[in-house]
């Protein structure tokens, strides 16, 4: 959430940074003007009859100090209690009224991000690797799935509906031991604490990092409980510290959580229905900092250095791009999206955003700081990322390291966990 006498004062800012979203100034901010003014004025005129009863009631007191008639004056303090209620009164709608508006209106791009309306100004930053050669050609992760005999999608539609995935012997091993070597590497290498957070969070929390109210239709809420399926551990790492001052000694604060995440995909009818790119549940680990305001912009070049290290262990070759103004999330004040290369399909799929939210979850989620010697507190800033989508990495290991004869080669740094070098079709 935007501060409120950020907008107020810079609201010429606000509308250009809306226009470079893409979005109509005047249909997101609506009559935030004039809700402002009213609000003040009210204020301001509570404020007014406060002072005047309260110099009436030392009139009051004088009077009747000195036997004087008080009646006229004790009639209109009763009349100002009255003002003043039906003027506060009015100062908190308008104040609600203004909150609605601020709790609607998206962060506001850095300025290095790029303008753009979609996808297509997405802004290439660097490549690492380069794509496998293959002397035959490579089969997409669904075929590989079903021939290795790792991945029933047939069945998990039986149990759960489209969207699902079940993963059998090699394959379930496969992805624990991805999970397994991105949380080791991220704590025992990158300096993260790892964290085991609740899968389900309230309505406080999914408000606190931008889900609600904007985006309800993405999520999966528990029937007759304040109660959510996460979409992204982002959402109970973030609020850990909700509520609470951190001191700013322990700042950077860098935490690592390994969940299941639960969208319903709202509005992706027709999207990737093949193979497990998108999913009502999948797994990942997730990455989430808190620093300060002057540190968020380096910290989060350190946050997708970590998450490109992950690939760079598997050998898996990606590029970065900046996400342009159009194709930003709505919490986010810039992001960074990490593509791998999937041979099967001739393409760079996402496998990972990191994203600095800057000020914007703290201020939702009321997460502050405090200096020592300092007066007052400061939001911190809050950044994360995924390191990495583990069922995207799964299908990312499979399409790359597929062989000729159908097996598919475990990368080396996988090998430990696995306990073998090759995945070879498996007896049904």
């Amino acid at each position: 959430m935007l501060d409120l006498a950020f907008v107020r004062d810079h609201l010429e800012i606000v509308e250009a940074k809306l226009r470079a979203r893409g979005m109509d100034p005047a249909a997101v901010l609506g009559q935030f003007r004039q809700l402002d003014g009213e609000r003040r004025q009210a204020i301001t005129r509570a404020e007014t009859l406060k002072a005047e009863r309260n110099r009436a009631s030392d009139e009051i007191s004088r009077r009747k100090k000195n036997k004087e008639d008080a009646e006229e004056l004790i009639a209109r303090t009763k009349q100002l209690r009255e003002e003043i209620s039906a003027a506060e009164k009015q100062a908190e709608e308008l104040d609600a009224n203004l909150r609605s508006t601020l709790v609607n209106i998206p962060n506001l791009p850095q300025d290095s991000v790029p303008v753009g309306e979609s996808a297509e100004q997405n802004v290439e930053v660097r490549r690492w690797g380069t794509p496998p050669k293959f002397d035959f050609t490579p089969r997409p992760h669904w075929e590989l799935g079903e021939q290795l005999g790792i991945l029933d999608l047939e069945r998990a539609t039986k149990l759960s509906g489209a969207r699902f995935a079940l993963y059998w012997d090699t394959g379930a091993r496969l992805e624990r031991a991805l999970a397994n070597f991105m949380l080791d590497l991220h704590t025992r290498e990158h300096g993260y604490t790892e964290v085991l957070p609740p899968f389900m969070v309230n309505s406080a929390s999914l408000f606190g990092t931008g889900q609600l109210p904007k985006f309800a239709d993405d999520l999966f809420k528990c029937e007759n409980r304040d109660l959510w399926l996460i979409p992204t551990a982002e959402v109970p790492v973030t609020n850990i510290y909700r509520d609470e001052v951190l001191e700013a000694a322990r700042l950077p604060i860098s935490l690592t959580a390994y969940t299941p995440c639960f969208r319903s995909e709202a509005g992706s009818y027709g999207k990737d229905v093949r193979g497990i790119i998108r999913q009502h549940q999948f797994q990942k680990v997730e990455l989430v900092k808190f620093t300060r305001p002057e540190d968020s912009c380096a910290e989060h070049e350190k946050l997708t250095a970590h998450a490109e290290a992950v690939l760079q262990r598997l050998g898996l070759h990606y590029r970065v791009v900046t996400l342009s103004t159009g194709d930003m999330g709505f919490s986010s004040a810039k992001t960074y999206d990490i593509e791998v290369w999937l041979p099967g399909q001739q393409l760079f799929r996402e496998i990972s955003s990191c994203s600095n939210f800057e000020a914007f979850q703290a201020r939702r989620a009321n997460i502050r700081y405090k200096t020592e010697g300092k007066k007052g507190t400061d939001f911190v800033h809050t950044l994360n990322g995924s390191a990495l989508a583990v069922g995207r990495t799964w299908l990312a290991v499979l399409e790359n390291c597929q062989q000729a004869d159908g097996s598919v080669l475990v990368p080396e740094c996988l090998r430990p966990y696995m306990g073998q070098e090759r995945i070879e079709p498996r007896r049904r």
